[in-house]
């Protein structure tokens, strides 16, 4: 039996206008997301939910936690493993569809990390170290619909190519 952790995170609606849940439309989605130590989230529901486009939803934040938990274990996967990461960043997109019933479900989230390497022979290996990250990723391991990854690898000194020519 492995190592047990426990998270505590505290959820307060603050979206009482006055008269509480007395109608669908009569109250906010707002709430925060708190836990000790670190900063409120000040979060909402999806706005095709009752919710505001400018705070972060449950929706958001579980395709950023698979997003996050992948590249925290690609790049210790990298340390471990001698490639040398420069630069990483991750445009990823679910999908949710609503079933009846006031339910619905993710039926995937796609990973798209862009990851800098810096030499051009860590390349192959940086590329295969996101299969090994995903197969150890705490988080995609935990949910019951496809997390898939279509990662681009560059190398730094590319990178420099690639910036000098955007702007000539």
């Amino acid at each position: 039996m492995g190592k047990e952790h426990s998270y505590a995170v505290t959820v307060r609606w603050t979206g009482n206008t006055g008269t509480g849940t007395s109608g669908y439309r009569a109250y906010g989605r707002g709430h925060d997301v708190v836990a000790e130590g670190k900063p409120d989230i000040h979060a909402t529901a999806d706005p095709a939910f009752g919710g505001v486009p400018e705070r972060w939803n449950p929706e958001d934040l579980l395709v950023a936690s698979l997003s996050q938990c992948h590249m925290l274990t690609y790049l210790a996967l990298c340390a471990c493993h001698g490639v040398v990461v420069t630069g990483y960043e991750d445009t990823a997109h679910g999908r949710m569809r609503e079933t009846p019933g006031h339910s619905g479900h993710f039926t995937e989230v796609v990973l798209n990390p862009l990851v800098t390497v810096a030499d051009p022979v860590m390349t192959e290996r940086a590329v295969a170290l996101h299969h090994d990250a995903h197969a150890a990723c705490f988080i995609a391991n935990s949910v019951n619909f496809p997390v898939r990854h279509e990662p681009t690898v560059r190398v730094a000194a590319d990178e420099v190519t690639d910036q000098a020519a955007s702007h000539g």
